[in-house]
């Protein structure tokens, strides 16, 4: 069986919500299901969207996992998104948190270059 994931983050504003994420996502493929919704698929199977539901914006966490969490904040960075921390955990993995402009919460995390 196979699943597709959507991981929802509720925001106020949309077109500034669209703006953060393709700086932070980059050039991935999105689509419009609705006037209230946008939708980035970050994987075959998983998307990220962004929901108009102002009551509950900057309540969200979401996290992805990437193969090279250097180059991805490099490219986050030079979109003009920065991370707010960073952390490594005993396991090997890293983990960057950003923060879109309400507040939610999207952790990418990698594992530690082992050169």
């Amino acid at each position: 069986m196979t699943m597709e994931v959507f991981a929802g983050v509720p925001v106020s504003d949309l077109a500034r919500a669209i703006d953060w994420f393709e700086r932070l996502l980059g050039d991935v493929e999105s689509f419009d299901p609705n006037d209230v919704e946008r939708v980035w698929t970050v994987t075959d199977h998983g998307h990220i969207y962004a929901v108009v539901a102002p009551a509950d914006a900057g309540h969200a966490h979401v996290t992805v996992f990437v193969d090279d969490l250097d180059a991805f904040m490099s490219a986050a960075s030079a979109r003009g998104v920065a991370a707010e921390s960073t952390e490594t955990y005993d396991n090997g993995v890293r983990k960057a948190v950003f923060r879109d402009p309400d507040g939610n919460e999207v952790g990418v995390g990698g594992m530690v270059d082992q050169d």
